[in-house]
């Protein structure tokens, strides 16, 4: 199995939305030039990535802010010079700007779009501007039309929590696999725990999904849930937030600066280089990011030794543990005791069922089908889909 390695590319950090929790700044900011793509070719080919599988994700800000002449110029470009790399596209967009010129190059590059919906129109509109809704769903459409796999992300804050089951009705009754991303503490607002959603809070919310996951298991894909069995299951993390993506993981922002993660972007202080430079690997290695991310590791090697969950969990966000302390690493992500307490329910359920006396509906035999969907059914319904 070859080694993944991910690449996001930030066309700008400009976006003409205005969601409450989020830091994009105005839709004028710079654009990404296609030299500065070509260059970010030529930079990861000069790492000698051997034996590595690429993925490449348009990000953030707004990447369809780039227009159809960027992506008609910078995906042949990619593809052809990472080739080696077998390299495999995504972009994350609210949509907006999408038009049949553009959904028409990323189909011809088969190119999943992630987008952000946050339930209904109503609760959305609250939480990322009046109108969101409505013109990302047009965008979607287009998308659609073309021939595009379009899957939202959802952010629950602090307020939409309480709204929990109005908003996964709303996903299971569109046929939408549900994704979520908990809303975090802004380090670029003045109110930055207003739309949060606390550490005991995001744990409820994962427990109640898994819940819903395993009662209309034939019916609903919750990917964070699946995430979390998976981890579980093989012992190994297996998405960004809960495995070690230093070294693995970097992205390209409009200017050409390499930052470990696009969560980074814009932040002068994570720096790597830039790809107009071509750093190597040594380069790399002696910017502060590059210390600050592999000492965070060293942390969580300590801080959790003796964690049930470290192997696969590992901390979880170096972003939300970092950032938050201008660069002092001394804890690990914020939302710990969510994951650790979610990790807790799958691994005991898991256990119960496999091997607890109440599981099954009695006899002689350990293989009497248990009266209802359990943990266990769920991991086998997400191996068999991989």
């Amino acid at each position: 199995m070859k080694t993944p390695f991910h690449i996001m590319i930030i066309p700008t950090l400009g976006c003409p939305a205005n969601c409450s929790y989020c830091w994009s700044s105005e839709e004028t900011s710079p654009i990404m030039t296609v030299d500065t793509v070509k260059k970010t070719a030529e930079w990861i080919q000069s790492l000698n990535l051997e034996g590595y599988q690429a993925t490449v994700t348009f990000h953030g800000g707004e990447p369809l802010l780039a227009g159809a002449d960027f992506y008609r110029q910078s995906l042949p470009i990619l593809a052809d010079g990472l080739k080696n790399l077998n390299p495999v596209f995504a972009i994350q967009t609210n949509l907006w700007r999408m038009t049949p010129e553009i959904a028409r190059i990323l189909a011809e590059y088969k190119i999943p779009v992630g987008s952000s919906l946050d339930g209904p129109k109503d609760i959305t509109d609250i939480q990322r501007g009046n109108g969101y809704y409505e013109k990302t769903l047009a965008g979607c459409k287009i998308a659609q039309d073309a021939g595009l796999d379009v899957r939202f992300i959802c952010t629950f804050t602090k307020m939409s929590f309480e709204r929990k089951e109005e908003i996964f009705n709303f996903f299971m009754e569109n046929g939408m696999p549900l994704k979520l991303h908990p809303a975090l503490p802004s380090i670029r607002s003045s109110e930055p725990e207003k739309y949060a959603l606390p550490p005991e809070k995001y744990g409820e919310l994962l427990v109640y999904l898994l819940d819903k996951a395993v009662l209309h298991i034939d019916r609903v894909e919750i990917l964070n849930i699946n995430d979390l069995c998976r981890c579980v299951f093989t012992r190994h993390g297996n998405v960004c937030t809960y495995a070690d993506c230093m070294g693995t993981t970097f992205a390209t922002g409009p200017d050409g600066s390499i930052y470990p993660c696009y969560r980074f972007a814009g932040m002068e202080d994570y720096v790597m280089g830039n790809v107009a430079d071509c750093p190597s690997w040594d380069d790399l290695k002696e910017s502060r990011a590059w210390k600050l991310m592999f000492g965070f590791k060293d942390f969580v090697d300590a801080h959790c030794a003796d964690c049930r969950h470290i192997s696969y969990c590992r901390g979880d966000c170096p972003y939300n543990a970092i950032a938050p302390t201008g660069g002092v690493v001394r804890d690990v992500d914020p939302h710990c005791p969510a994951y650790k307490r979610i990790f807790d329910e799958i691994s005991d359920r898991l256990d119960s069922e496999m091997y607890g006396d109440d599981s099954f509906d009695g006899g002689s035999s350990r293989r009497r089908r248990r009266k209802s969907a359990g943990v266990s059914d769920l991991i086998r319904k997400i191996i068999s889909q991989n």
